[in-house]
């Protein structure tokens, strides 16, 4: 890119450019050399290795080909600066650009596979959530699809079976969702408030200790591991989260908190 801008101030003159990537090693830049020599070319490198950039120049040298570093005086004026020594690990910013969007991918994905929403293509999941109306679901999805989870929540409603699509998911990478119940039942005094209305039995403490047992005996049922959220933060719930599903898919390995 920075080529084509720098070009585009010669209008008037035609100039082929070819993108080399990942060159990473000498061996590669001979023949680079040789065919630049041929068509009379100049080379614009982007090593980070310094050992790389001199033998760009060197091979510049020996084939008589003009070379023009532009990594290098950057790297050098920014480590003064900042005082600390480049890593020099070659395709460090693609890697960071492919993680980069791998998280605004899974951050799509959770949000339309929000509450139930995307059923569709729930076995996309890396990790679906099931759980009661104000268990930390959407919460717990967004943060882990922060941390590059594709995550979907699925809502569990005490009377109510759940979604057939369910069984289609890999019961190893779903996760059941409870709460203490008198913490719940405060919890969604607290949004009726924000509603600015009361919901029918919503926060019934007998009714929602019923749908806690009906919770925890249909998870069961699934085989799928029960998370008590009560009383963690969102932080604390997705690390256990992580690591329960990491534990349950690559058995016998050590535990991460990574897809």
């Amino acid at each position: 890119m920075l080529v084509r801008a720098a070009l585009a101030q010669f209008q008037g003159t035609q100039v082929d450019l070819e993108v080399i990537p990942q060159v990473q090693d000498r061996a590669r830049l001979t023949p680079i050399m040789r065919r630049a020599s041929i068509l009379e070319g100049v080379v614009v490198y982007t090593m980070v290795s310094q050992d790389l950039r001199r033998a760009v120049t060197e091979e510049g040298m020996n084939h008589g080909v003009p070379t023009v570093d532009v990594m290098g005086p950057l790297l050098t004026r920014l480590s003064d600066l900042l005082e600390i020594s480049p890593m020099a690990k070659p395709g460090l910013f693609r890697q960071l650009d492919e993680e980069y969007f791998r998280r605004i991918e899974s951050i799509d994905f959770a949000v339309k596979h929000d509450d139930g929403a995307g059923l569709d293509t729930l076995a996309q999941a890396e990790i679906v959530l099931v759980g009661v109306s104000r268990a930390s679901k959407t919460p717990l999805s967004i943060y882990l699809s922060y941390r590059g989870w594709k995550v979907a929540n699925v809502p569990f409603v005490a009377g109510i079976p759940l979604p057939p699509q369910l069984d289609r998911v890999d019961p190893r990478r779903v996760v059941g969702l409870v709460v203490n119940p008198a913490t719940l039942q405060a919890i969604r005094r607290e949004r009726e408030r924000n509603l600015g209305r009361t919901l029918e039995g919503y926060t019934d403490l007998r009714k929602i200790r019923e749908e806690m047992v009906q919770a925890r005996r249909a998870f069961e049922e699934k085989g799928w591991p029960i998370l008590d959220a009560t009383q963690k933060s969102i932080e604390e719930s997705a690390t256990e989260i992580m690591r329960i599903i990491y534990a349950r898919t690559h058995p016998g390995e050590e535990r991460g908190d990574a897809p």
